[in-house]
C-alpha cells in the first residue's frame, strides 16, 4: 500500500472529524448525570467519551498525527463554543412563562474551574494519545494495532483524568480521589478493549477504501502547529 499523505480531506475523514466533535460536546452534557455501574458512581460522560479516543485512534492510524492534531483542535474549538454560548444563555433572563430555566441552568451553568479542567484535560489527553500511537506505529512498523491502541488510550485517558479530577474535585480526600480516578480510567479502557475488534476492522477498511496508510516519519509533533497538515 502506498505510504502517502493527502492534502485534501476525504468525505470519510470529514465524517469522522464531525463525529469526534459531537462525542466531545455530548460528553460535556452527559457529564451532568451521575450513573451507577456495579456499585461504582461515574459521570454519564463515560458512556460516550471513550468513543472520541476510538475515533482518534482511527484517524491517527490511517491519516497520521498531523490530521489528528487538526481534529483535536477542532474539537477543542467546538467544545469551547458550545460552553461559551451555553453560559451566555444562562446569563440571559428567561421568559416569565417558561419554567424550564432551572433545568437548563443545571445543564449549562458550569463553574469556571470545571470548564478549564474539561478543556485542558481533553486537549492534553487526546494529544498524548495521538503522539503515543503515532510513535509506536513507527517503532512497530505498523504491526499490532490493537496493542498500540490500548497503550496509547491508557496513556491519554489516565492523563485526561489526572488533570480533570483533581481540579474539579479539589478538596476531596486523596484516597477517594484515587479510587474515582482509577475506576474511571479502568472503565474507559475496558470499554475500548471490548470495542477493539470492531475498531481494528474499521481501520483496515479505511486504509483500503481511502488508499492511505500514513507513517509519521520526520514530522513535527508540536501540538500547536495546526496549519501543518
Amino acid at each position: 500500500m502506498e505510504n502517502r499523505n493527502k492534502s485534501e480531506f476525504s468525505v470519510t475523514f470529514l465524517w469522522l472529524a464531525v463525529l469526534f466533535c459531537v462525542c466531545l460536546i455530548a460528553s460535556n452534557l452527559f457529564a451532568t448525570k451521575v450513573i451507577s455501574l456495579f456499585g461504582i458512581n461515574l459521570p454519564g460522560a463515560v458512556v460516550i467519551f471513550p468513543i472520541s479516543y476510538i475515533l482518534n485512534d482511527c484517524i491517527v492510524e490511517v491519516w497520521g498525527y498531523r490530521k489528528a492534531r487538526l481534529v483535536i483542535w477542532m474539537g477543542f474549538a467546538m467544545n469551547f463554543f458550545v460552553i461559551l454560548t451555553g453560559q451566555l444563555l444562562v446569563w440571559l433572563p428567561a421568559a416569565s412563562f417558561w419554567d424550564g430555566a432551572p433545568h437548563f441552568d443545571y445543564m449549562f451553568n458550569m463553574a469556571p474551574r470545571v470548564v478549564l479542567a474539561s478543556l485542558l484535560a481533553f486537549l492534553v489527553g487526546s494529544t498524548l494519545n495521538s503522539l503515543v500511537l503515532s510513535k509506536m506505529k513507527i517503532a512497530d512498523k505498523g504491526r499490532r494495532f490493537g496493542l498500540r491502541a490500548i497503550v496509547s488510550s491508557l496513556a491519554g485517558e489516565f492523563t485526561d483524568s489526572l488533570i480533570f479530577m483533581p481540579i474539579v474535585f479539589f478538596g476531596t480526600p486523596i484516597k477517594t480521589l484515587a479510587v474515582m480516578l482509577l475506576a474511571q480510567v479502568t472503565f474507559k479502557v475496558c470499554y475500548e478493549m471490548i470495542i477493539l475488534p470492531v475498531t481494528t476492522r474499521v481501520v483496515r477498511w479505511l486504509k483500503k477504501s481511502e488508499g492511505i496508510d500514513v507513517y509519521d516519519n520526520g514530522i513535527s509533533y508540536n501540538p500547536f502547529k495546526i496549519g501543518d497538515v
